[in-house]
């Protein structure tokens, strides 16, 4: 289990993460709606992930969920990095009811977000527009190529949830052991 501890003026933040685990989770960071989704994160990508956070939630939740996506990545990048014996690419589609969202992976070290996702107002307190803000914070960190595309949808809580599912399912793919594979790029480094 690696740990990471980040405190700033905004936030307190402590995460643990086993990037091969049972999807095991104890998740308390001060935003209800997120603690649902790194619940079902942990779950789909068979990650054991602990998160507490005491942030500024009083002005909003931003620097949160921002900040709990910088720690997770940058978790995330000491645990698949240097990278070898591993699929590297990783998708899935994952529906819920009305809602079915795309996420396709490249464990690339070269960090980028295609993010279209177009949900707009809240889902309870949650401001959806923190839905990519937490994703982009995580892949720059994590140093991972991701889109995240909606392909049908109109509640926001499913499409939400459907691309915190398809991440997780798309990332627990990328990291399947493939002992045929040692670093797997042309370049011989990733």
């Amino acid at each position: 289990m690696r740990s990471l501890q980040r405190k700033t003026k905004e936030t307190d933040i402590t995460v643990e993460l086993r990037l091969y685990g049972k999807g095991e989770s104890s998740i308390s960071t001060g935003v209800g709606f997120l603690d649902h989704m790194l619940e079902s994160f942990s779950k789909h990508a068979l990650i054991d992930l602990n998160v507490t956070c005491k942030g500024d939630t009083h002005i909003d939740d931003h620097h949160s969920v921002e900040d709990i996506g910088i720690v997770i990545g940058k978790l995330l990048r000491e645990s698949i990095y240097p990278i070898e014996k591993v699929e590297r690419f990783g998708n899935a589609v994952i529906v819920m009811d009305e809602a079915g969202v795309s996420c396709d992976l490249d464990l690339s070290n070269r960090p980028s977000l295609y993010f279209e996702l177009p949900v707009n107002g809240t889902v309870g307190n949650f401001d959806t527009e923190l839905t990519e803000e937490f994703f982009k914070a995580l892949v720059l960190n994590a140093g991972i190529t991701a889109h995240i595309v909606m392909q049908r949808g109109k509640n926001r809580h499913h499409i939400i949830e459907a691309a915190f599912k398809a991440f997780a399912v798309a990332l627990r793919r990328a990291v399947e052991i493939n002992e045929r594979v040692s670093v797997p790029s042309t370049k011989g480094v990733l």
